[in-house]
């Protein structure tokens, strides 16, 4: 049985040129799991700005799919749906303003 450590020196290891921050590499995975290099930058951009748990539920919601033609059609729907959910508990947690 071999060591970590030597399992780990045999394996080589090459960055990917396209991803100097994470929120880049989550970005191009996703891009890459949905098969729509198309819109890569949107997926970084989003990566970037967007609450990285709604993204995961979403995603996770699409690769669950089996019959989804287009995947990233469905992502950013399922997206869309999770941020009015979160929308409508932030609503409805608020207290009601009372005027004076």
């Amino acid at each position: 049985m071999k060591d970590i450590s030597e399992i780990l020196k045999n394996k080589s290891f090459t960055a990917d040129h396209r991803n100097k921050y994470e929120y880049q590499a989550y970005g191009n995975r996703l891009a890459d799991e949905f098969g729509d290099s198309a819109h890569r930058s949107l997926y970084i951009k989003m990566a970037k700005t967007e609450d990285r748990n709604l993204m995961d539920a979403a995603r996770e919601f699409v690769m669950r799919s089996e019959s989804a033609t287009t995947k990233g059609k469905l992502f950013m729907w399922k997206l869309g749906e999770l941020k009015k959910l979160v929308k409508e508990k932030e609503k409805e947690k608020k207290p009601p303003e009372t005027v004076h």
